[in-house]
């Protein structure tokens, strides 16, 4: 019995604190409709420019963290506004210049896109 009463109080001081974390994370959470928004502008850059195959994205069309993504130019009552550059598989990583420039806005609750501004060579 004192095992298992001691199990017990190992596993609540480990898992206290990272509940306390996972709460932590909510309040700061980006909002479902911005994830959705960054995802459905990466798609669509990359359905136009002829797939993964031949195309990628910046790196910064990946990001859904709390602290921002560079590639998002606004975000208002007109929607997301994204701007990115894009190249063959590996440019970014290989360090060489992006054949591609896409700017796509994409409605506010991140579903549906809105309109594709400019999608050619790098301006």
């Amino acid at each position: 019995m004192r095992s298992a009463l001691a199990l017990l109080t190992g596993l609540l001081a480990v898992t206290t604190p990272l509940l306390a974390d996972s709460a932590r994370a909510q309040d700061s959470a980006v909002p479902f409709s911005a994830v959705r928004a960054v995802n459905l502008a990466r798609g669509t850059a990359i359905a136009q420019n002829g797939g993964l195959g031949v195309y990628r994205p910046a790196q910064c069309m990946y990001e859904t963290a709390s602290g921002g993504n560079q590639c998002l130019i606004s975000n208002d009552a007109e929607g997301y506004l994204f701007r990115f550059l894009g190249g063959a598989p590996g440019w970014q990583q290989l360090g060489l210049p992006a054949t591609t420039e896409t700017e796509i806005r994409i409605a506010p609750d991140g579903r549906s896109v809105v309109g594709v501004i400019y999608n050619g060579a790098p301006r």
